[in-house]
C-alpha cells in the first residue's frame, strides 16, 4: 500500500543500468525450482497448493499470456509473474523480482469477485542480506474503522491472530494515516534484520494468514443485490485507484523495463480492474489530492499524520480519532 509495496522497498537497491537490453515476455509458471534459504517461492506454491484444495476451479488467468517473465534492463534483475482465476477469486496474482544479489521481493494479492465483500489478501515482502521489510493484511474491502458490523463479520475472530504476530513481527515505525484506511486491525507491518528465525516466523504469519483467508472465502456466500454487488465493485475500484496512483511501483519498474511495459504491469497487472471495474478517476475518489491546476498531488501524504505505533488496541479498536 502506499509507500509500503515492493516497489517502495527497491527505491534504494535496484540502480538499473541506462543500456537498453532486450526485454521479452515468457510464459512462467508459479511452481518455482527450490531456491535460497530466504526464498520467497516457497510462499506462493504454499498459497496455490491451499488455494487448489479450497477450490477445484482455480484456472490461469488470461493475463498469464500477456504477463510472465520480463528481464530488466540492468541485465541482473528478472521479473516473474503469474495469475490465475476461481470462481469466487476475480483474480490471484504475483510478482517476484530476484536481483543476482540476493535481493528478492514478492508482491502478492488475491481479489474477491464483486459478488463477494471478502477482503483482499496482500503480501508485500522484501528481503535484502541484512534487511527484511513486510506488510502482510487481510485488506479490508469496506470501512473498519467506522464500520462496526464489517469488522465484527471479518475480523473479530482474527484478532488473536494478529496478537500473536504482532508480538512476534514488531509494528515497522510510522506508517501515514492514508494507508491506514486500507490496513485492517490486524495488519503485519515490520521491519526487521534477516535471519532464519524471522524469516521462519513470517512464513508461518503468511500460511495462518492465507488459511484463515481461505476460511473466509469458503464460507463467503454469493450476494445477489444489485446495489451491495455494486457497492463491492466500486470499493474495490477504489482501492486499485489508490494503489495504481499512489504506489511508487510505476518510477521504479519504468526505469527497470521502460515506461511501456511499466504501464501495463501496473495497471493491467499488479491492479487488474482499474481500468475495468469503474470510470472514476483518482479525484473522484480522492478529492483532496487536487491541486489548483486539476493536476493530482504527488505527495505521499496531504493529512500529514503517521503512525509511530500500532494505532489498534487489543479488541481491534482504532484508537485516534482522526477519521470519525
Amino acid at each position: 500500500m502506499e509507500s509500503l509495496s515492493f516497489s517502495f522497498f527497491l527505491t534504494t537497491t535496484i540502480k538499473p543500468h541506462p543500456l537498453l537490453s532486450t526485454t521479452k515476455i515468457k510464459r512462467f509458471s508459479c511452481s518455482m525450482k527450490e531456491a535460497s534459504a530466504y526464498s520467497y517461492q516457497k510462499f506462493v506454491q504454499f498459497a496455490l497448493d491451499q488455494t487448489k484444495l479450497s477450490t477445484s476451479h482455480l484456472i490461469p488467468s488470461y493475463l498469464q499470456d500477456d504477463f510472465s517473465t520480463l528481464k530488466a534492463m540492468d541485465g541482473k534483475t528478472d521479473l516473474k509473474m503469474c495469475s490465475y482465476q476461481a470462481p469466487k477469486i476475480r483474480l490471484l496474482r504475483n510478482l517476484s523480482i530476484e536481483q543476482s544479489d540476493g535481493m528478492q521481493v514478492m508482491d502478492f494479492a488475491v481479489f474477491p469477485e464483486a459478488e463477494f465483500d471478502l477482503p483482499i489478501f496482500c503480501a508485500n515482502f522484501f528481503t535484502s542480506a541484512n534487511t527484511n521489510i513486510v506488510v502482510l493484511d487481510l485488506n479490508p474491502l469496506h470501512d473498519v474503522i467506522n464500520e462496526t458490523h464489517y469488522k465484527q463479520k471479518y475480523y473479530k475472530s482474527l484478532i488473536p491472530l494478529g496478537l500473536k504476530y504482532a508480538e512476534l513481527l514488531p509494528w515497522g515505525g510510522k506508517l501515514t494515516s492514508e494507508s491506514l484506511q486500507f490496513f485492517s486491525p490486524i495488519v503485519i507491518w515490520s521491519k526487521f534484520s534477516s535471519s532464519h528465525e524471522k524469516h521462519d516466523i513470517l512464513f508461518s504469519a503468511f500460511k495462518d494468514y492465507y488459511k484463515a483467508w481461505l476460511n473466509l472465502m469458503n464460507q463467503a456466500t454469493e450476494e445477489t443485490d444489485v446495489s451491495q454487488i455494486s457497492l463491492n465493485r466500486e470499493a474495490q475500484h477504489r482501492y486499485l485507484t489508490w494503489r495504481a496512483q499512489k504506489d511508487p511501483g510505476y518510477n521504479i519498474l519504468k526505469r527497470l523495463i521502460g515506461e511501456t511495459l511499466a504501464k501495463d504491469v501496473v495497471k493491467k497487472f499488479l491492479f487488474n480492474g482499474v481500468n475495468e471495474l469503474g470510470n472514476k478517476t483518482f479525484l473522484d475518489y480522492f478529492p483532496e489530492y487536487e491541486c489548483g491546476d486539476g493536476s493530482i498531488n504527488e505527495k505521499r501524504s496531504i493529512v500529514g499524520k503517521s503512525f509511530e505505533n500500532r494505532p489498534w488496541d487489543a479488541r481491534g479498536v482504532f484508537v485516534d480519532d482522526i477519521f470519525s
